[in-house]
């Protein structure tokens, strides 16, 4: 059992992200009786963990995120018999979004979408491959990192939507340009495609053909307004094949044939 006084006890506390990536057995313990003078925050890979504060024991296990408030004490490690396999940073709120921190002692916060999974494991190593490295703007790319992570946090607390229709979406826009089948989406989230089907309806209010061509005409019209893409380039890049039923769809949620959006963008300039 470790005995730690606050993290930032040598000189460091200022402009300061520490990170580290461990996996370990059921002898790791880490007791903080005094708390710390920074933010503890971490993502679990794999096994278990556990976390106690204000004498309440918490685990966690693969996709949970723990945040614990600084001059909270308290201990931490991997219960006995198991292995705990994580990612952690130290840092500092002072320099980010305080809005994004929660307001208790300790927070864990289980994410089931594989997607956001993978995003906040992304954001880990980049935090990771930044804090060591430590060259020009790191101490910047570290707190958007982890800014991204709350981020993503506070969508997932303020959503209410299903997480596997929250993953549906997700698939969609990575796979806008492409021939997307329910079958392939279904799998992916598993859910069979008629439960899908009704659940994406039920959660949005459209289907996933729907929403698949009001993201590619969203995405149309930013091409249009924005670059110098004209129209029949713009619906391949959104991955429309057939032009008429691109204008079609594109006169059913702008309004507008894109023609008519291109020349009311030039009038405006």
């Amino acid at each position: 059992m470790k005995f730690d006084s606050p993290s930032n006890n040598n000189g460091f506390a200022y402009r300061m992200v520490i990170a580290g990536h461990y996996h370990e057995s059921d002898t790791y313990s880490i007791v903080r009786p005094d708390g710390m003078s920074d933010w503890l925050i971490t993502y679990t890979l794999g096994g278990k963990g556990y976390f106690e504060a204000d004498g309440c024991e918490q685990r966690v296990m693969a996709g949970d995120v723990t945040l614990l408030k600084p001059g909270t004490p308290h201990r931490y490690g991997t219960p006995k018999g198991e292995s705990w396999h994580f990612v952690w940073a130290h840092f500092t709120g002072g320099f980010m979004d305080t809005s994004l921190l929660p307001l208790d002692a300790l927070t864990i916060r289980q994410i089931e979408q594989q997607a956001v999974r993978d995003r906040i494991h992304n954001a880990f190593l980049r935090i990771l491959s930044d804090s060591r490295e430590q060259g020009a703007y790191w101490h910047e790319l570290c707190l958007g990192s982890l800014e991204e992570v709350l981020m993503l946090l506070a969508k997932q607390q303020t959503s209410r939507i299903d997480p596997r229709i929250e993953e549906t979406l997700y698939l969609l826009a990575q796979r806008m340009q492409e021939t997307v089948r329910v079958e392939e989406l279904a799998r992916s989230v598993g859910l069979s495609p008629s439960r899908l089907s009704h659940l994406f309806k039920e959660n949005t209010g459209e289907s996933i053909v729907e929403a698949l061509n009001r993201m590619r005409i969203k995405q149309a019209a930013l091409l249009l307004a924005h670059t110098n893409r004209n129209a029949t380039e713009a619906s391949h890049d959104v991955g429309y094949q057939n032009y008429n039923h691109f204008t079609r769809q594109f006169r059913k949620y702008i309004g507008l044939t894109p023609s008519e959006f291109s020349q009311s963008v030039r009038a405006k300039e």
